[in-house]
């Protein structure tokens, strides 16, 4: 079989991450009215049940580069494309929250498997100068997904059993699409690249700084991720059916997350990361204030959905920029921050829902989010790597790479720079790659 082009290759990651992003790990809920409801589970269940995907996705996405380099790019997206069919069939025909939890459980493998197979494949079959917007375009995957469990919800939100078998059914065609499209390779590293320096204590600070942001923003989304529905439906009163519309909101202004990223990252990532932890807190407050209007409710979803893409794309590429040299660890880190955060707030939003009603918990977590706003000056921002060299460096042998280094780049932020910086030589100089087809991405 022909290989993919670049923008073939994008958007079949794209699909694939629709599934096991969009599906298999936020689509569950749209459907905790429903769920509740048929297994009569309190608030404080669907918080730990929703808590156990994150723990799933962290503990894979350990595992995931060394399965990645064992199995090989094809192996692994199969492997996860089938955790990620058999735990939307297991939800599907779950008879209580032990086994509920077990299939959402087995959905975090799948997507802590997958990001690292697509990987591995995009750096066979995609030439290195295409390789930041290829995953900026696999990373709108998670808000397709989302639009697409929409229609489920409006017109089968009393039939999720039903949903989630069709959920399963186009897992399995990923499943067979990844054989057939994905090379059986493992990573590829060019054979000149020079190894990458040991992680420096100013590296470790920001490193730390940035995984502290990214769980307090996971930690604070949680809320909007597991009730939003269920607190419309609850609180407001709306027709089950209609809470599809919010994540159809999510998912359309999560696409602009790319932009809004890329604009952070050329101008002020601090700034930023505390405007869009605001718009984050306040779309808890909007919602949780006006769940029985519709409208308010949509547009509380909108600025959500812009605000924790916006923020996932800028903790990214911040991860990257920190650790040149370290695909497999400075994309991964601040991710798995998020995930640990929104699985430390699952459960806690789970018993405040519990213990207080959905308006409090939803401003408590409202709250936290813009105290931690309130410290994004802390936030790592742009990063002058020659100046940090040159603060532990002889001052000599500073200035002569200083020189050296003179020249600016033709494109130095976004996420296509960010990964630009990633490979260099024994010589310090970028490797260039041979482009094979004139294929824009």
């Amino acid at each position: 079989m022909k290989p993919l082009s670049n923008i073939g290759f994008a958007l079949f990651g794209a699909a694939m991450v629709a599934i096991s992003y969009g599906l298999a790990r936020f689509a569950f809920g749209l459907f905790v009215p429903s769920i509740s409801a048929e297994l009569s589970l309190t608030p404080n269940v669907v918080g730990i049940i929703g808590a156990l995907p994150f723990i799933s996705f962290v503990l894979a996405t350990l595992v995931a580069p060394f399965v990645a380099d064992r199995l090989g790019a094809r192996n692994a997206a199969v492997l996860s494309g089938v955790f990620g069919a058999g735990g939307l069939a297991l939800i599907s025909q779950a008879s209580d929250a032990l086994s509920l939890g077990i299939g959402v459980f087995i959905c975090g493998i799948c997507t802590g498997l997958m990001m690292p197979a697509l990987t591995a494949a995009m750096q066979a079959l995609v030439s290195r100068a295409k390789h930041g917007r290829v995953s900026s375009i696999m990373n709108a995957g998670t808000s397709v997904g989302v639009i697409v469990a929409v229609p489920t919800v409006v017109f089968l939100f009393d039939a999720w059993r039903f949903t989630y078998v069709m959920f399963a059914v186009l897992a399995g065609v990923g499943v067979v699409a990844a054989w057939f499209f994905i090379p059986s390779v493992s990573r590829i590293v060019p054979a000149n690249a020079a190894p990458p320096d040991p992680i420096s204590r100013l590296q470790w600070s920001r490193l730390i700084r940035l995984s502290l942001f990214a769980f307090a923003m996971g930690f604070v989304s949680a809320p909007y991720w597991l009730f939003a529905p269920d607190l419309a439906v609850t609180l407001g009163a709306l027709p089950a059916g209609q809470t599809g519309w919010l994540w159809l909101a999510v998912g359309l202004a999560g696409l602009g997350g790319a932009v809004v990223s890329d604009l952070a990252d050329r101008n002020n990532p601090p700034i930023t990361q505390a405007l869009m932890l605001m718009m984050l807190s306040s779309s808890l407050v909007l919602l949780a204030a006006s769940p029985g209007q519709l409208t308010l409710a949509i547009f509380s979803a909108l600025v959500f959905g812009l605000a924790y893409m916006s923020l996932t794309g800028l903790y990214l590429m911040t991860g990257i920029r920190l650790l040149p040299g370290r695909l497999s660890m400075g994309p991964v880190v601040p991710f798995m921050a998020v995930a640990l955060g929104q699985a430390v707030g699952s459960p806690v939003i789970g018993a405040l829902v519990n213990g207080f009603g959905y308006a409090d918990a939803f401003a408590i977590f409202a709250v936290i989010g813009i105290l931690v706003a309130i410290l994004s000056p802390a936030y790592p921002g742009h990063i002058d790597y020659w100046a940090d060299w040159k603060e532990e460096a002889p001052e000599a042998e500073a200035e002569a790479v200083a020189e050296e280094a003179e020249t600016p780049a033709v494109e130095d932020t976004g996420l296509q720079a960010a990964y630009d910086q990633q490979l260099v030589d024994e010589d310090g100089n970028p490797i260039e790659p041979v482009v094979e087809e004139d294929d824009t991405v």
